[in-house]
C-alpha cells in the first residue's frame, strides 16, 4: 500500500514539476531552466545526504555496468522533453502521452529483461490495455 501511495505522489509531483519548469523556461530559456532544475535537485540531495547516512560517494565507481551512471543525463533529457511537450500540448495531454510511453517502455524492459531487471512473461491483458490506451489517444486526436 505504501508503494501505491508513493507512486501516486510521484505522478502528481511530475505533473506539478512539469508545469513549474515550463513556466520558468518562458522567462529564462530552456537550458537555464534545465540547469536550475538539475542544480537545485543536486543541492537538495547534498543537504539530505549530509543530514542522513553519508553513504560513500566513492561507491559510485563500483557501479557496473558504467552506463547505469547516466541517470542524471537522462534526467536532463526528461526535463527538456517534459517542458517541450507541456509547452506544446498543455499539461493534461502531455502527461497522458508521457504516462502511456512510460507504461510501454517499462513493460518492454520487463519483457526483455533489460538493464538487469528480471525478465517477466508476456501478459496479453497488459498488451491489450496499452493498446486500448494508444487507440484512445489516436481516436480522440487533438491539434
Amino acid at each position: 500500500m505504501v508503494g501505491f501511495l508513493i507512486a501516486l505522489l510521484s505522478g502528481a509531483l511530475m505533473s506539478i514539476q512539469g508545469v513549474f519548469n515550463t513556466q520558468v523556461t518562458k522567462v529564462t530559456g530552456m537550458w537555464v531552466s534545465n540547469a536550475w532544475v538539475q542544480f537545485s535537485a543536486f543541492v537538495l540531495c547534498l543537504f539530505i545526504w549530509m543530514l542522513t547516512g553519508r553513504d560513500s560517494v566513492s561507491a559510485l565507481w563500483k557501479v557496473e555496468p558504467r552506463y547505469m551512471l547516466l541517470g542524471g543525463v537522462i534526467g536532463a533529457g526528461i526535463t527538456w522533453t517534459v517542458i517541450k511537450s507541456m509547452e506544446q500540448l498543455g499539461p493534461a495531454k502531455a502527461a497522458l502521452l508521457i504516462v502511456i510511453s512510460q507504461l510501454i517502455v517499462a513493460y518492454l524492459i520487463e519483457l526483455l529483461g533489460l538493464f538487469g531487471v528480471e525478465k517477466e512473461p508476456l501478459e496479453w491483458r497488459k498488451v491489450i490495455g496499452m493498446g486500448i490506451a494508444l487507440i484512445g489517444v489516436a481516436f480522440f486526436q487533438w491539434k
